[in-house]
């Protein structure tokens, strides 16, 4: 996937378009699919607010919801630590995951 800003050249000006991606997917698929790429399975936990990193702040708030559906629907573990929530992927969903991301 392209993350950025592409450039087109027309006669000595330049025209700048942002691809924002993550007007693109669902709020649930992006925590899904940022937990699936670095691999956050099972044993594996990383902090509830790694999960808001790199998004634009008007989708902060609607991140947080989803990470709350997300452990509702059960496709989300959490393990809770003196030094916070952490979160990892459902092992046992992991098939249903894969389907929701269409891999």
């Amino acid at each position: 996937m392209f993350f950025g800003i592409l450039m087109f050249v027309f006669t000595n000006k330049s025209i700048n378009i942002t691809f924002d991606f993550f007007l693109l997917m669902d709020d649930e698929k992006i925590i899904l699919r940022k937990l699936f790429r670095r691999r956050i399975i099972g044993g594996k936990h990383t902090a509830i607010e790694n999960m808001t990193k790199s998004l634009p702040k008007h989708k902060i708030g609607d991140a947080k919801k989803a990470v709350d559906n997300l452990i509702k629907k059960n496709l989300i573990l959490t393990k809770p630590t003196s030094y916070g929530l952490q979160v990892s992927l459902n092992p046992e969903k992991i098939e249903e995951i894969y389907r929701i991301l269409g891999i």
